[in-house]
């Protein structure tokens, strides 16, 4: 099952027929996927799933019904277990951006982390999950599928938020102020963190 947010209410892709309850279910084969993401913006619709048989293709098929544009982002930890947040929009959030051309995305998320926050000696240590969110840009939804990696810098220096891409702030949070974040943060980077303390936890 995958889990897309579109406005932060998920949106989910199965194969599994649930009895409907709290939520509205859909055939991905049929639905003008627009229309159910201009509801979901309306707030007319609070949590959908949509049905397709096939596990192994149901992401394919969503992409032949919405553009795809792909990410990279970085789950940053400094020397003291502290974790790198930028403040745009009125949330937070880590930093992320799309690739360039002839990019791999590992490359993308290390450029974004440095261009977005100004910290640099990065080393990635592992690969973390997917992200999945519809947006809008020009007028288009688009599905944006974002590769996170866990990182580790030495970077003692001074943060520089990237003004022009809109954020505000670049900081290190300790555990107990990430608490305090993720209450304004998006649900994919909430998703990120039980991931983290899934497996810090084993």
């Amino acid at each position: 099952m995958y889990k897309v947010f579109v406005n932060d209410k998920p949106l989910f892709l199965t194969n599994q027929i649930a009895k409907e309850t709290d939520f509205q279910l859909f055939l991905l084969e049929s639905i003008d996927i627009e229309q159910l993401i201009v509801k979901i913006f309306q707030n007319k619709v609070q949590k959908a799933y949509l049905y397709y048989p096939d596990e192994k293709e149901i992401l394919k098929k969503m992409k032949e019904k919405i553009p795809v544009c792909k990410a990279g982002g970085g789950f940053v930890y400094n020397k003291k277990g502290d974790v790198l947040f930028i403040f745009r929009n009125g949330k937070w959030d880590l930093p992320k951006g799309g690739i360039e051309k002839g990019e791999e995305i590992e490359e993308t998320a290390m450029r974004e982390v440095e261009e977005e926050t100004g910290v640099g000696k990065l080393t990635i240590t592992k690969k973390l999950q997917k992200t999945y969110h519809i947006f809008k840009r020009g007028g288009r939804y688009k599905l944006k599928i974002t590769h996170w990696f866990e990182m580790q810098s030495d970077f003692e220096g001074q943060t520089m938020p990237q003004a022009n891409e809109g954020i505000d702030k670049a900081v290190w949070l300790s555990p107990e102020q990430v608490k305090e974040a993720l209450k304004n943060s998006y649900e994919n980077i909430k998703l990120l963190f039980e991931e983290e303390h899934e497996i810090a936890g084993q």
